[in-house]
């Protein structure tokens, strides 16, 4: 069974860092899932009888690694969904892209339409219908000749969002094999991690902070 590490853990919330290149939920490609394999963990750490109850309150892309939240009840899914839904989850990711980006830090405004038979999403006018708006703002933390890394902070959660909508600004993500093709060579992982989350607790006052720095390895490490 892959290890997975835990960030935070209570009766009501499961904070994992999920690995890279592993579906959050059962797909198409049968491949083993972080959500059964984290079932399956708590079965057996807990020595719980039948199934085992966890529920999806975000997602991650596939290739995409870092911290992702889990509920281990019913009563903290839809209290989390809420908080998902009013957008008073803060989550910040890492990137390292191909290019600069024009300005040190702003916000970033498409609208997006996502064709589900090549699960690719495009930008579209604002006067699509089917379009949804896509709102991140990023912060330029450091370059080299050819590459940034980016602090990114999501307003919206729509999918693919950030390759997209980095991409569509003239700044493809490292690795990024769907949207940054034309400059990413086979077999690069993409440098994009979920790195910090922070939240009010389902059940108390608290707010959770969670971090979870990217891997030691390149291009993180340049």
């Amino acid at each position: 069974m892959v290890d997975i590490n835990i960030l935070y853990e209570d009766n009501h919330l499961l904070v994992v860092e999920k690995p890279v290149n592993i579906p959050v939920q059962a797909d198409e490609s049968k491949d083993q899932d972080l959500l059964s394999i984290l079932k399956q963990d708590i079965k057996i750490r807990y020595n719980k009888p039948g199934n085992v109850y966890l529920g999806l309150v975000h997602r991650l892309d596939r290739p995409v690694g870092g911290a992702i939240i889990f509920a281990k009840t019913s009563k903290a899914a839809s209290r989390l969904s809420d908080v998902l839904r009013r957008r008073a989850l803060t989550r910040k990711y890492l990137t390292v892209v191909r290019g600069k980006p024009r300005q040190n830090k702003g916000r970033l405004k498409h609208f997006l339409l996502k064709d589900h038979r090549k699960n690719k999403v495009h930008t579209v006018s604002d006067k699509h219908k089917q379009g949804k708006k896509a709102i991140l703002d990023y912060e330029l933390i450091k370059q080299t000749d050819q590459l940034s890394l980016l602090s990114v902070q999501l307003q919206t959660g729509r999918s693919h969002q950030i390759r997209v909508q980095l991409s569509e600004e003239g700044m493809p993500i490292y690795g990024d094999q769907k949207y940054g093709q034309h400059v990413n060579k086979p077999g690069q992982q993409i440098a994009l991690w979920s790195n910090y989350l922070s939240f009010k607790h389902p059940t108390k006052d608290d707010i959770i902070e969670i971090e979870c720095p990217p891997p030691n390895e390149y291009p993180w490490k340049l």
